[in-house]
């Protein structure tokens, strides 16, 4: 059975992973020790990518865990550096969106996303509208790899399980980096 959707995840695949510039950059403005960063950016992550809560709320859970006071300039700056360290696009991957959308391909994206990237997102990056569907993390209150998100994309592209492809790698809500699919092997989502 051939595909007619292609669905996406959008960092490791369309955007690239945080470099290890971008996360010192996170380190050194968050402050207190950087060898505990990395746990305290993970710990709460999950929430903040389903839109449990917003970005000040996240940080300040971050900062109380590293032990750093927070204040509204530091918490504008987190979510600044947060925002850019996630903002490097693949201009192949963009040009590929492209050519599935002119072969008559459907589109859609699937997300770990905050609710102040996901909007950075869509004010800057125009190629988002080639997606018929954007399952973003924040706003359908599931992300992956829970089951939910992919029942939500496959509802909403109106298509069962086996006539869409998936194309996932990156870091997942745990920090881990998930399996990648760059392939577009079609599978069903797995049950829990």
């Amino acid at each position: 059975m051939k595909a007619k959707a292609v669905l996406f995840d959008m960092f490791g695949v369309i955007a690239r992973v945080q470099s290890a510039e971008s996360r010192g950059v996170l380190e050194r403005t968050a402050g207190g020790d950087p060898r505990l960063f990395r746990e305290a950016y993970w710990s709460h992550r999950a929430p903040y990518d389903r839109g449990e809560m917003a970005g000040p709320d996240y940080w300040q859970k971050v900062c109380a865990r590293l032990g750093v006071p927070l204040d509204d300039r530091l918490t504008a700056d987190l979510i600044a550096a947060d925002i850019a360290s996630w903002s490097e696009v693949d201009r192949s991957m963009v040009d590929l969106l492209g050519l599935l959308a002119e072969r008559g391909f459907v589109l859609g994206l699937l997300s770990n996303i905050p609710e102040e990237l996901a909007a950075h997102y869509e004010a800057t990056h125009p190629w988002l509208g080639r997606f018929a569907v954007r399952g973003l993390s924040c706003r359908i209150g599931s992300a992956k790899p829970e089951p939910a998100s992919y029942q939500w994309c496959l509802r909403a592209l109106g298509l069962p399980p086996g006539r869409s492809c998936s194309s996932t790698t990156g870091p997942t809500t745990s920090g881990r980096r998930a399996t990648s699919d760059s392939r577009g092997t079609c599978s069903r989502p797995r049950k829990s």
